[in-house]
C-alpha cells in the first residue's frame, strides 16, 4: 500500500509493560479471602476408584474444604469438538480414572502450601486394571477397553469408498507408516484461574489463562446453568497458549464450583508437572502413507490411513486426522485420486487436544515425507520432484478432492526463492565431497513445500471509538497472547484515521467490555479480526467526514482527511480535529463510535517452502542443525516484523519436534516426560541461525489480502528438517527415521538396525463406515 503505514516496521507497542515487568498475569492476581486449590491425581492410567476416604485431609491446618466426585455433582464438562457423546469426561473422576494424572478430588485451602500439604492425606482405594497406552494397540479385539459401555477403543472413524485403486496405474508406489509423535503443548504459562463468586453485577467473575475468553464464557454458562451474560470472563496477560487454552477444562470446572460454594475467590495456577502430565496434548498421528507415481515422477494417486490418538475421554484431537489432516492431504500437489480413512482412538494417556497448525503439521509431514521416498526411488532430485507436481498459478481458486477451496498460490516460487537463499547447488556438492572424503559428519538437506488452511469459520467482532480528548480506542474479539494484536489493529486504525500509534488504546479479553468475540486460533487473527477493526474504522471516518461537511457547510464527498484533520479539498485553512468531531457526535447523541462483525469469504491458503540443512556423526547419531531458511507466504504483509516473529517461533517449534520433543509413557501408561529434565525442549543455543523471508500472494477473501502466519513455519520447518536427517544417511540405505530423530533412532538407522518404513495397517480400517461423499468437507469448518 503505497505511501501507507501498512507494510512497514513498527515496533511493538505491547512489549514494554512486559519487559519491565508491569505484565499482569493470572498468577499475579490477589484477592480478599483468596484460597488455593490442590489437585489429588490418580498414580494409574487405568483403574476402578472403590472410595475416598477425605477425613484426614478434611481436619488438616488450613483446608477449608476436600471435594470429590460425589460432592460437587456436577454435569459433564463441554467439549470444544465432540468426537463420541458416550465418552463422557466430569470435573473429577468417578468410578474410574482413565489416565495418570487425571484428578479424583481437590483441597481447598488458605495457602497454596497447606493445600499441597493436604494432598497425601487423602487416602484412594484404587484398582488397577490393564491399560490401552498404544493408538495401533488399542485397536485390537483383546486390547483393554476404557469405556466398556462403548465396547471399543474406536471413538469415531470413517473412509472414503475408494481405497487402493486409487494407485491403479503407477509405475512405481512408495510406502510408509509415519508416525507423527505425541508433543507437549508447553506454553511458558502453564493454566491458571481466579473464580470469584457472584455479585450485583455478575453471578460469576473468572480470570483465566486462555486463548478464547468468549467461548470460555459460554462454556461456563452452560455448565453451572448461566445466563450467558451474567458471567465475566478476563483474561490478563497470558504467557502463550498454541492452542493448549481452549474450553473449561476439568480443573477450571472445580475452582468455579468451589468459589460458588464457599463464597470467596478462589485460585489454581498448574505447576509445570502438571501441564506436562495432565493438559491436553498435540500431534499424535500415526499415518500409513502410500503414493504412486509414473516413472517421470508424476503422481497418480495418494492412499492415506490415519490414527489419531484421542488419548482419554475422547479428546478432540485425535478427530484432527478426520478434519484438518484430510482436508490438507492433498497439500500443494495435483494428486489425481486420493482415498483417506482415518479412526480417533481412545487411549489410556493424557487427552489430545490442538497444537500449533492442529492437524495441518501432520498432513504436510506425511505428504513431504512421501515425496522424498518417491524422489529417492526415482533418482530423481528432492525439489524437481515436487516442481513437477505443483498445482499452477492459473488453477486457481482450486478445489481440492476434499472440497477444500484453495483461494491463490504460487508454489513454486517460495520454493524456488528458498534453493537460491540456501544455495542448493553448493550445499549438494559439499555434502558430495563429504561423502566422497569418507567424514564421518554428513550433511543432510530436507526439503518441504507446503500450503495450510487458516482463518474462516466464525467471523470476528470489532468497534473503534474517538474519544473526547482525540484518542482512539479499539475493541477486538479476538486474544492477543504475543502474537502483536494490539500494534497490528492499532496500526490499521492509525492507518485509515491518521491518529498516532501512542493515542490508541487497545481493549481485549474482557467479555464485560467486548460484547462478543471468536477468540485466537487457527491463525485468524489478522485477516479476521483486523479486517473488522479496519471495517470499524472505516465506518468511523464515514461518519466523521458526515459530521465534518455539517460542521464546515460543505458537501460530504468533498471532505479529505489530511494530517490527522477532516478539512475541506481545496480549501486549508477549513479543518476539523478529532476531538471536536467527537464532542460533536455525542452533542448528536451518540459517540462517535462504530462497531462491526466480520465475515469472511472463506478460509485463506498460505503457502511457502523450507530448506533445512544438518549435520549427522554417523559414528554417534548426533543431528546439528546448521541453518533454516524459510520462505512463507501469508497474502500481504501488515508489519514485517511481527511476520518475522510468528516465523521465528513456529520455525523453532516445528525444528524442536523434528529433532528433540516427544510425550512418551511406559507400557503401564506412566508418563516418563513429566518435567523438563526428561522432555526435551531446545535452548536458544540449539536452535540454528533462521533464515526467513516472505513471498507475498494476496487474496481476496479479506479487505487486507492477509493470510495466516501462525502456525505456518510449523508446518513447513518439520518435514524438512526430517528430510534432512534421512538424506544425509540417503546413500547408506537408510530410507526413513520416525521423529523426533534422536541420536539412538540415527545410530541404529545407519547400522542397518531401523524399522522398515511400512507395515500393513489395523484391520480396524476395514470395518469403517463410508464417508457418505468424497468431497464433503467444508474448509472454513474445518479450521473453526
Amino acid at each position: 500500500m503505497a505511501g501507507s503505514l501498512l507494510g512497514t516496521e513498527v515496533r511493538r507497542v505491547e512489549d514494554p509493560d512486559l519487559v519491565r515487568g508491569r505484565g499482569t498475569f493470572v498468577g499475579n492476581l490477589e484477592f480478599e479471602g483468596l484460597c488455593h486449590v490442590a489437585f489429588v491425581r490418580s498414580p494409574f492410567a487405568h483403574a476402578l476408584v472403590n472410595g475416598i476416604d477425605t477425613s484426614a485431609a478434611a481436619a488438616a491446618p488450613g483446608v477449608i474444604a476436600v471435594l470429590t466426585a460425589a460432592d460437587l455433582d456436577l454435569p459433564e464438562l463441554p467439549v470444544f469438538l465432540e468426537l463420541n457423546p458416550q465418552a463422557k469426561r466430569y470435573a473429577l473422576a468417578s468410578g474410574r480414572v482413565r489416565f495418570a494424572g487425571e484428578p479424583v478430588a481437590a483441597v481447598v485451602a488458605e495457602s497454596a502450601v497447606a493445600a499441597a500439604d493436604a494432598l497425601e492425606l487423602v487416602d484412594v482405594d484404587y484398582e488397577p486394571l490393564p491399560a490401552a497406552v498404544d493408538p495401533e494397540q488399542a485397536l485390537a479385539d483383546d486390547a483393554p477397553v476404557q469405556f466398556p459401555e462403548l465396547g471399543t477403543n474406536i471413538a469415531a472413524g470413517e473412509r472414503d469408498a475408494a481405497g487402493a485403486e486409487v494407485l491403479d496405474g503407477a509405475d512405481v508406489v512408495v510406502r510408509a507408516r509415519i508416525e507423527n509423535q505425541r508433543l507437549a503443548v508447553a506454553p511458558m504459562e502453564g493454566n491458571a484461574i481466579v473464580a470469584l463468586p457472584g455479585n450485583d453485577e455478575f453471578d460469576l467473575t473468572v480470570y483465566v489463562s486462555t486463548q478464547m475468553p468468549h467461548g470460555f464464557q459460554s462454556a461456563a454458562a452452560k455448565l453451572f446453568g448461566l445466563d450467558r451474560d451474567r458471567v465475566r470472563v478476563v483474561a490478563p496477560h497470558v504467557g502463550g497458549a498454541f492452542g493448549g487454552k481452549v474450553g473449561v477444562i476439568a480443573e477450571h470446572a472445580v475452582v468455579i464450583e468451589a468459589a460458588r460454594r464457599l463464597g470467596r475467590p478462589v485460585k489454581w495456577v498448574e505447576t509445570r508437572s502438571e501441564n506436562l502430565q495432565a493438559s491436553p496434548q498435540g500431534r499424535a498421528q500415526v499415518q500409513y502413507a502410500e503414493l504412486g507415481l509414473r516413472r517421470d515422477g508424476t503422481i497418480v494417486g495418494l492412499r492415506c490411513r490415519v490414527i489419531g490418538d484421542a488419548g482419554a475421554y475422547a479428546g478432540f484431537g485425535g478427530g484432527l486426522a478426520l478434519g484438518p489432516t484430510r482436508t490438507m492431504a492433498q497439500g500443494v500437489y495435483r494428486i489425481p485420486k486420493i482415498s483417506f480413512a482415518a479412526i480417533a482412538a481412545l487411549t489410556n494417556t493424557a487427552p489430545v487436544g490442538a497444537f500449533r497448525g492442529a492437524g495441518r503439521p501432520e498432513a504436510t509431514a506425511m505428504l513431504e515425507r512421501l515425496m522424498d521416498l518417491a524422489a529417492a526411488e526415482l533418482g530423481m532430485d528432492p525439489a524437481e520432484i515436487r516442481r513437477r507436481n505443483f498445482l499452477r498459478p492459473e488453477e486457481f481458486p482450486y478445489t481440492t478432492y476434499s472440497g477444500a477451496s484453495y483461494d491463490s498460490g504460487d508454489y513454486d516460487l517460495p520454493l524456488r526463492t528458498a534453493l537460491e537463499i540456501a544455495g542448493y547447488d553448493d550445499l549438494r556438492a559439499e555434502q558430495k565431497r563429504r561423502i566422497e572424503a569418507g567424514e564421518t559428519r554428513l550433511l543432510g538437506i530436507g526439503v518441504s513445500a507446503y500450503v495450510e488452511i487458516t482463518g474462516g469459520g466464525n467471523g470476528e467482532f470489532a468497534s473503534v471509538e474517538i474519544r473526547r480528548d482525540g484518542t482512539a480506542a479499539i475493541k477486538v474479539g479476538t486474544s492477543g497472547h504475543g502474537q502483536g494484536h494490539a500494534t497490528s489493529f492499532a496500526m490499521l486504525v492509525a492507518d485509515a484515521l491518521e491518529i498516532p500509534l501512542e493515542s490508541i488504546e487497545f481493549v481485549q479479553s474482557d467479555t464485560a467490555e467486548v460484547p462478543r468475540g471468536a477468540g485466537t486460533g487457527g491463525s485468524r487473527s489478522l485477516q479476521v479480526g483486523g479486517s473488522a477493526v479496519r471495517q470499524a474504522a472505516d465506518a468511523v471516518l464515514a461518519r466523521a467526514r458526515e459530521l465534518a461537511a455539517a460542521r464546515l457547510e460543505a458537501g460530504v464527498d468533498d471532505i479529505v482527511l489530511t494530517d490527522g484533520r477532516l478539512g475541506v479539498a481545496g480549501v486549508p485553512q477549513a479543518t476539523i480535529g478529532w476531538a471536536e468531531l467527537a464532542a460533536a457526535a455525542v452533542e448528536e447523541g451518540r459517540p462517535l463510535l462504530e462497531a462491526t462483525d466480520f465475515k469472511p469469504g472463506g478460509a485463506t491458503f498460505p503457502f511457502g517452502a523450507h530448506v533445512s540443512v544438518v549435520e549427522v556423526d554417523v559414528e554417534t547419531g548426533f543431528v546439528k542443525p546448521l541453518r533454516h531458511i524459510a520462505v512463507d507466504d501469508c497474502g500481504r504483509v501488515l508489519n514485517p516484523m511481527l511476520v518475522r516473529g510468528q516465523q521465528h517461533g513456529g520455525a523453532a517449534q516445528g525444528i524442536s519436534q523434528a529433532l528433540w520433543e516427544q510425550v512418551s509413557y511406559d507400557e503401564d501408561g506412566n508418563p516418563v516426560t513429566a518435567t523438563f529434565a526428561d522432555y526435551h525442549l531446545p535452548s536458544a543455543a540449539d536452535v540454528p541461525p533462521l533464515e526467513v523471508s516472505s513471498t507475498e500472494t494476496l487474496t481476496s477473501r479479506n479487505p487486507l489480502g492477509a493470510k495466516g502466519i501462525g502456525e505456518s513455519a510449523t508446518v513447513g520447518s518439520t518435514p524438512a528438517v526430517q528430510n534432512a536427517v534421512v538424506d544425509a544417511l540417503a546413500h547408506l540405505g537408510v530410507r526413513h527415521i520416525d521423529m523426533p530423530a534422536t541420536p539412538q533412532r540415527v545410530w541404529r538407522a545407519v547400522r542397518g538396525r531401523g524399522p522398515d518404513p511400512w507395515r500393513e495397517p489395523p484391520a480396524a480400517f476395514d470395518t469403517l463406515p463410508v464417508r457418505a461423499s468424497s468431497d464433503s468437507a467444508d474448509a472454513d469448518e474445518a479450521v473453526a
